[in-house]
């Protein structure tokens, strides 16, 4: 039987910083009449607005296989990904098929804390840490407008970055920090969240020196 050995971790922290507002949904049970159509996740505890780090790795990992041509389209049109776990993605991210070709995900990526340290920064938004934008769909047949409230952290927010990244021994380190700052780049030019096609969830992404962990 084949033995694996983890011979590294290497800890990323850093800052996401939003140029756009960010829509990234949460439950609707405390929807109040007058209030936004959509909220935002935020932590229970503090009602505190955060970005999962499924989101976050989610997207990176999208993007990483639509731009390393991991993605086939079927006669239907349906997109589906690779399931091999030695693509470039799936050596990052893994892949879980339920099948002997599982290989776990190397990345590890945390939940982003809204940093509150300046909260003067907040001050004039309409619900704690967030704004309100109204948006009016048209129907093009009738022409009846359909307004909405979407609930958004607003541009200038920053998040407290961190990521981990396991390297195991015989594996290639170089090509995972390459494919996980790929996924950063084509995160900056993309979008995070919902209704990113109408300005929503630009991001940008400053890492600080990782620290490395030996075992």
């Amino acid at each position: 039987m084949a033995t694996i050995k983890l011979q590294k971790k290497i800890i990323y922290t850093g800052t996401i910083t939003l140029k756009t507002g960010l829509h990234i949904g949460g439950t609707n049970a405390a929807l109040n009449i007058g209030g936004p159509d959509k909220f935002v996740v935020r932590n229970p505890i503090t009602n505190i607005p955060y970005i999962p780090g499924s989101s976050l790795k989610g997207k990176m990992r999208a993007l990483v296989e639509i731009a390393t041509g991991c993605v086939s389209v079927n006669q239907k049109g349906e997109a589906k990904a690779s399931e091999d776990p030695n693509s470039v993605s799936g050596r990052l991210f893994g892949v879980a098929t339920g099948k002997s070709n599982n290989r776990p995900s190397r990345l590890i990526v945390r939940d982003a804390e809204l940093d509150i340290s300046h909260p003067e920064m907040f001050e004039n938004t309409d619900l704690p840490y967030t704004e309100t934008k109204t948006e009016v769909a048209i129907d093009r047949i009738t022409a009846q407008a359909n307004p909405r409230t979407f609930e958004r952290i607003p541009a200038g927010a920053q998040f407290k970055l961190n990521m981990v990244l396991n390297i195991f021994e015989g594996e290639d380190e170089q090509e995972l920090i390459k494919t996980l700052k790929k996924g950063i780049e084509l995160l900056h030019d993309d979008y995070l969240g919902g209704h990113g096609s109408r300005g929503y969830g630009q991001v940008e992404i400053q890492l600080e020196e990782p620290k490395i962990k030996t075992y």
